[in-house]
């Protein structure tokens, strides 16, 4: 008898007839927690709603409305490997299997700035001054042009003259480029910033002579201000190239190239390696 009562005590809880409750409440208690409930969370998804609706309004589509702007820009090389875990170049003269790689990647890199590509999609600008596209007001400016770079500008690093890049004579040729940073002005009074690579210390016997391409390795201005990917679609970054010409065979080279403006700071606590691309160079030769 004493499990019946049990028993019978704990159906009621779930629903008692006498009373004509669920779990406790009676249908109009449910209903209207139940309505509480869905007016709440409606009140809240609508406060998220016009949160939102709110932020977006003060966004830009085509330049961040804030941005933690980098001091310094990075650099980077090409050819790279990937996954990029090391900027090692390391292959052997005779052995076109250890080297072909690298032409192919540098190629690939070089193909949107063939010289057809860039007549089509981009404008020919003035050399050695900032190529200004300025919003009039609420007026937006856009799409913004971009200036042409032309692989021929490259020269004996262009992959057009000779297709191995220097690898297969052993002397190769890397690619540097400047990291995009939307609205900077890298060079002042008129002075553009350029890239020079150097060995480093130990290593400063083994480099050889270096030629760079454009002349004094330099970034021109007319590539500058950045407006960002959606404001200029068709963007060409700016490259320097660095040919090695009489670099020591079979030893290890360790070369840094680093950014020389008037106006960016190289190095900082936080990044030391900023403004600034390491790597090792080593061509074996089995002569």
């Amino acid at each position: 008898m004493a499990k019946d009562g049990e028993k019978s005590e704990w159906k009621e809880c779930v629903w008692n007839p006498r009373t004509r409750e669920f779990l406790g409440r009676t249908a109009s208690s449910w209903g209207l927690i139940i309505l509480f409930y869905i007016v709440f969370y409606l009140f809240l998804a609508g406060l998220f709603a016009l949160t939102m609706y709110i932020m977006l309004q003060t966004l830009d589509d085509h330049k961040p409305t804030w941005q933690d702007r980098l001091s310094t820009p990075g650099l980077v090389i090409r050819p790279h490997h990937e996954p990029q875990e090391t900027n090692d170049i390391i292959y052997t003269i005779q052995k076109t299997e250890s080297w072909d790689k690298f032409p192919q990647k540098l190629d690939e890199f070089l193909s949107p700035y063939n010289d057809s590509i860039q007549a089509q999609k981009n404008h020919e600008c003035t050399p050695e001054q900032y190529f200004l596209q300025e919003d009039s007001g609420e007026v937006k400016n856009n799409p913004k042009r971009s200036c042409q770079f032309n692989r021929t500008i490259l020269e004996e690093c262009s992959g057009l003259q000779d297709r191995s890049y220097g690898y297969q004579e052993g002397k190769p040729c890397i690619i540097i480029k400047l990291n995009r940073v939307i609205g900077m002005l890298p060079g002042k009074d008129g002075q553009p910033p350029s890239v020079t690579c150097g060995a480093k210390r130990d290593d400063s016997d083994k480099i050889g002579e270096m030629l760079y391409f454009p002349s004094n390795g330099t970034f021109d201005l007319m590539y500058y201000p950045y407006y960002g990917k959606k404001a200029q679609v068709n963007y060409s970054q700016p490259l320097v190239a660095v040919k090695f010409l009489n670099i020591t065979v079979n030893q290890d080279v360790n070369i840094e190239c680093k950014i020389n403006s008037n106006n960016i700071p190289i190095g900082n606590e936080r990044d030391k390696f900023a403004g600034r691309v390491s790597f090792r160079l080593r061509i074996n030769s089995d002569k």
